[in-house]
């Protein structure tokens, strides 16, 4: 008679700084894009959680908005709080630093929450370790680990792969018992609408660089399935002031069709279908009070 182990299960948040590389970090562990990554801080808006199968062990990590010291807006203060919420909702805690920076004033404000809650046992995961000299990344492990909240520590490159597979062992043997959350062929709990809608997002701060404020937000307004397999998918980019717009439209249209192109070859690599796209740049000077576009997030209007 054979006997087959036990199925554990965890769930892991991934607390860390803006631009720490965390999004990257839990598409790499999960081995496809489930959240939307850009070289600007405060990408990521909501929790995400990524899908991981190891053996008999599903790990699910939980991408959290990067925590900042100076939330003042509506919008800011709904991530950090939603970024906090994750890490409430976890089995384990995995603080993701930018090793090229160090411990940074929001390193420091999420180090000092995480002490004062008591926090034991946080993974310390140290990332872009080859942007930083050997000498250096050993001395901060060493102030790090001084802080006495930390269990183990891991040095990886998100980017590149290195000492993902390590970390995901760690994860995988600390899991306990239980049954997998999510179906084994099912790598985020992101509905399609949703990720379409990010991806495209993503690709307006990509193309636009630093031209165009955050203050922007893209809906996935019509998904239709059509007889041959395809899908039309029409989207609005919202931004709050008309010169906003014309910069997201570009001369005669360039900017916006760059934006569809490389969002319309991503969606169809991840779905795996043909996708015809049609993008639409609207104002909605206050999107960002819209009690509406909190829910979609999974974000909490009133913090």
């Amino acid at each position: 008679m054979i006997v087959s182990e036990p199925t554990r299960c965890a769930f892991v948040a991934v607390l860390g700084a803006p631009n720490a590389g965390k999004s990257t970090l839990v598409n790499a562990f999960v081995g496809t894009k489930v959240s939307i990554v850009s070289p600007k801080v405060q990408t990521t808006r909501t929790r995400v959680r990524g899908v991981a199968m190891s053996g008999n062990a599903q790990i699910v990590f939980i991408d959290t908005p990067g925590i900042f010291r100076t939330a003042k807006r509506r919008l800011e203060r709904a991530m950090v709080a939603a970024a906090w919420g994750g890490a409430a909702d976890a089995d384990r805690l995995m603080l993701t630093i930018d090793a090229s920076r160090g411990i940074d004033d929001d390193t420091r404000v999420i180090i000092d929450t995480l002490k004062s809650a008591s926090s034991t046992g946080v993974i310390l995961v140290l990332n872009k370790i080859d942007l930083v000299e050997r000498s250096k990344l050993l001395a901060l492990t060493e102030s790090l680990f001084n802080e006495g909240i930390f269990e183990r520590v891991f040095m990886i490159s998100a980017k590149s792969g290195d000492g993902i597979a390590d970390l995901l062992a760690c994860l995988v043997e600390s899991a306990p018992e239980g049954p997998w959350m999510f179906p084994e062929d099912e790598v985020s709990d992101v509905p399609q609408r949703l990720l379409a809608a990010e991806l495209t997002r993503e690709k307006v701060f990509l193309n636009l660089h630093e031209e165009l404020p955050y203050s922007i937000t893209v809906e996935t307004e019509r998904w239709d399935e059509r007889p041959d397999g395809s899908v039309r998918i029409d989207q609005t980019i919202y931004v709050m002031r008309d010169s906003q717009r014309m910069i997201v439209l570009g001369k005669g249209g360039s900017k916006i069709r760059s934006i569809g192109a490389s969002a319309r070859k991503e969606l169809e690599s991840l779905l795996e279908r043909r996708i015809h796209l049609f993008l639409h740049v609207t104002v909605r000077e206050q999107w960002a009070e819209d009690p509406s576009r909190y829910n979609a997030w999974g974000l909490d209007y009133n913090v």
